[in-house]
């Protein structure tokens, strides 16, 4: 009988977590999906920008800075904080749509993006609030973070290093000469994630200039790796739990995702690498995501 109770408690707390994690997942994709309504409004503001990548990365922007890293918008150089470097720096839209939506500045403000005189410029820059490096020039981001990752572990802090690369970026050899660094120095407090949506520029990545396999080549410089759906946010949660806990390597997360995710027409179209809707394609876009913040809504009624 007491052995009955015993498991009668167990389930119920197992069913208790299990609804707490799906209440949190479901609170984490109604903010990915303002992230992505923050995105799309910039870029179309902006009249130019990033939109696809940014939206394929919007639930990791949305995870890493809602749950994952230690940060305080109220002190953004706090100095324990968790730094964060966007390598691939033209899908700042993405970047700076989480940062304003967690509170670093206004919302208001992204539509200002690339304007003059705004301080929200096209690739990221280390005098907005939140920003820890300037980016843009692919490749150079993750040498950025491999030295702070670095310059943590001879100071004897405790926090950790990510940094967002793109699929394309991988054809850049400074990514590789980054990544054998980290590996021969075991930086376990550094995570690179990798948006493999498998679109750049000039078309697939497996037809442009192949970087395939990326598990392998990381492997091969000392990262334990990890695939997950960048689109799932109890994939990424465990993730970077992984990341976490493992010790005298970095880590690799790839995740496989969905280039203009959530926007009907952008969706893994090449065409939206770099261009801005104009205003019909902006209402589209935008009734796109009302229509899914809808849904999303219904679902925590249930």
């Amino acid at each position: 009988m007491l052995e009955y109770k015993r498991q009668k408690i167990f389930e119920m707390r197992k069913e208790q977590r299990r609804k707490e994690v799906n209440m949190k997942n479901l609170e984490l994709q109604k903010t990915a999906n303002e992230v992505r309504k923050g995105i799309v409004t910039a870029v179309h503001g902006a009249k130019a920008g990033h939109p696809g990548g940014s939206l394929s990365a919007a639930d990791m922007f949305t995870f890493l800075y809602f749950e994952e890293m230690n940060i305080d918008p109220e002190n953004p150089q706090m100095e324990e904080r968790d730094r964060f470097v966007l390598s691939k720096g033209h899908t700042a839209p993405g970047l700076y749509s989480a940062l304003a939506n967690r509170g670093f500045f206004p919302v208001e403000d992204l539509p200002t993006l690339r304007h003059l005189g705004s301080y929200l410029q096209g690739h990221p820059c280390i005098h907005i609030p939140g920003v820890d490096m300037s980016s843009g020039s692919l490749g150079q981001g993750i040498s950025a973070a491999v030295g702070m990752a670095l310059a943590a572990k001879l100071d004897g802090r405790e926090y950790r290093t990510y940094t967002l690369l793109g699929d394309g970026e991988l054809e850049e050899g400074q990514v590789w000469e980054a990544a054998m660094f980290a590996g021969h120095r075991k930086l376990d407090n550094l995570c690179v994630i990798v948006d493999n949506n498998n679109l750049q520029i000039d078309g697939p990545i497996s037809e442009v200039c192949s970087p395939y396999p990326i598990d392998k080549k990381f492997e091969a410089f000392n990262f334990h790796v990890i695939h997950i759906d960048a689109h799932d946010f109890d994939q990424i949660r465990a993730a970077f739990k992984e990341a976490r806990e493992t010790k005298d390597c970095p880590t690799c997360i790839v995740m496989q995702s969905l280039k203009g995710k959530g926007v009907s027409f952008m969706e893994n179209n090449i065409d939206w690498h770099g261009k801005a809707p104009n205003d019909e394609e902006y209402a589209v876009a935008m009734a796109d995501l009302e229509k899914i913040g809808e849904e999303l809504e219904k679902a925590g009624e249930e």
